[in-house]
């Protein structure tokens, strides 16, 4: 299995989602966060809104998928997200191991 994270810009988000509907995803989450990368602090102006700070809003979005499909659905995102622009973001791939706790409830005393 493999973890998919994408850092992208926020506009972006539903559209990405909107391509991933129809991939066999094992699982999916959505976070808002904050950050920079080679930009720094050169863009002045995002999404028609002045930042005066070097952290620019952005989304992370998390997909585990099946070894085989990882490949495609992070082209998947490349292709809605790229808006040939600085800073649209990052994609990263790892592997991930399921991991299942079973806890007894019963040998459990407080």
């Amino acid at each position: 299995m493999k973890q998919i994270i994408a850092i992208v810009k926020p506009f972006l988000v539903e559209k990405i989602l909107d391509a991933l509907r129809r991939a066999p995803l094992e699982a999916v989450s959505v976070a808002e966060v904050k950050g920079m990368g080679k930009q720094k602090s050169y863009l002045e102006r995002y999404a028609d809104t002045e930042y005066a700070r070097t952290f620019l809003p952005k989304v992370e979005i998390t997909v585990w998928v099946d070894d085989t499909r990882a490949e495609d659905v992070a082209r998947k995102i490349v292709d809605v997200a790229r808006t040939g622009r600085m800073g649209d973001g990052k994609i990263f791939i790892l592997s991930a191991q399921p991991y299942e706790a079973v806890i007894d409830v019963a040998t459990q005393r407080t």
